[in-house]
């Protein structure tokens, strides 16, 4: 059985905190690279941040690198993106993604090949 299921989306104000959740099947995943991407009305879906299946080899987009920390629990089968410091331009759609790491070591990057449904992130001023 394969599945994503995203949590914690909601209406927040500028600056406040949120932590988003993605519960997955454990036989599929557990030794998946995991992700978060988000898309914002009008634009095309964008890479948010990923851990390696081990927790580690940890990536941000550059505009959330300081504010965003991603963490991945193993034995509850739970991704987890902390939001901090979220801005109007966080909004947007959440998805989480699972697949591989592609790329020579220390520059590799998600291939997402499966998706969540999404949880949607309102930032207001």
């Amino acid at each position: 059985q394969v599945r994503l299921e995203e949590s914690g989306g909601g209406l927040v104000r500028a600056g406040a905190s949120r932590r988003l959740s993605c519960e997955y099947s454990r036989r599929a995943f557990s030794n998946a690279a995991l992700g978060w991407y988000r898309q914002a009305p009008g634009k095309e879906r964008e890479f948010v941040s990923s851990v390696a299946a081990n927790g580690d080899d940890l990536k941000y987009a550059d505009s959330v690198k300081g504010r965003f920390i991603i963490s991945r629990d193993n034995a509850k089968n739970t991704l987890f993106l902390q939001m901090n410091g979220l801005k109007p331009e966080d909004t947007g759609v959440y998805y989480c993604a699972a697949g591989i790491y592609e790329g020579r070591a220390g520059s590799a990057s998600l291939r997402p090949m499966y998706w969540g449904q999404g949880t949607q992130v309102t930032v207001q001023v």
